[in-house]
């Protein structure tokens, strides 16, 4: 891995989303942009070589701050195990059984990590931000249209862990505490906080008794609105990094993977 010239170890990260297509130079050291973010929209339909194209645009877009070769980190937003998408959310359900990272690295002409979204985010708070040097078990939740979730022990990532989908009350769990379900039933901050987030952390708190929850989404940046009404053993705190995380989190993972 060739450094810039201001010295900065630098990866590079793109984030796959069901309506836009992110990436970005990662200074490898401070999990900052090297150069400005390019967003494209996500194809429609988004079919896994129409997504790859874009991913190579973006790529050849942002790459100069990294010579060819330098490891891409891709996040996906569904469950990936060993290069492969297990589910798709919010993309052409085609991706489900793909290699993603041969498909990705065929398309950029780089060695790619394929990491799911939330995962790829949790990394990228334990290096640079909320879960900063904590050990023992962390937990990022990101509230958003369903809840996903990441899990750290020690620093280390236990990938593709779900539980967002746990059922809380005879519902499955995101449908009643995801940020989505305060917009849809017109909840109050309170409310929401009282009456759904507090019961799935009281959940979650029974089967992993995490150190930390870091919460993430878009929703994070009100922390201060909900927080303070959530009684938990656990500390929990926002998210840091916020929409720089995935793209940070997966240039750290795959420069990390092919040091």
């Amino acid at each position: 891995m060739a450094d810039q010239a201001a010295g900065a170890h630098v990866g590079v990260g793109v984030d796959i989303g069901g309506s836009g297509i992110k990436g970005a130079p990662v200074d490898l050291d401070s999990g900052a942009f090297t150069a400005g973010r390019v967003k494209i929209r996500t194809p429609h339909p988004s079919t896994p070589e129409a997504v790859a194209a874009v991913v190579a645009r973006i790529v050849e877009s942002v790459g100069g701050s990294a010579p060819p070769g330098t490891p891409l980190g891709a996040t996906f937003p569904g469950v990936v195990r060993h290069g492969t998408a297990e589910t798709a959310a919010n993309v052409d359900d085609g991706w489900i059984g793909r290699d993603v990272e041969g498909l990705l690295s065929a398309a950029t002409g780089r060695p790619v990590a394929a990491v799911n979204d939330a995962d790829a985010a949790a990394v990228a708070e334990h290096r640079w931000g909320a879960a900063r040097g904590v050990r023992g078990t962390v937990l990022l939740t990101t509230l958003g249209t369903g809840i996903g979730t990441a899990l750290l022990v020690d620093g280390r990532l236990v990938p593709n862990t779900e539980f967002g989908h746990l059922e809380v009350d005879g519902h499955d769990a995101e449908t009643r505490a995801a940020s989505a379900a305060k917009e849809r039933e017109e909840l109050s901050y309170e409310e929401w906080a009282t009456h759904r987030l507090q019961r799935y952390y009281e959940e979650v708190e029974k089967l992993l008794s995490p150190d930390l929850i870091v919460i993430g989404g878009g929703v994070s940046r009100k922390a201060d609105k909900f927080l303070t009404y959530l009684k938990l053993r656990a500390d929990v705190v926002p998210a840091e990094l916020r929409n720089a995380a995935g793209i940070a989190g997966a240039a750290l993972i795959a420069a990390e993977r092919f040091a």
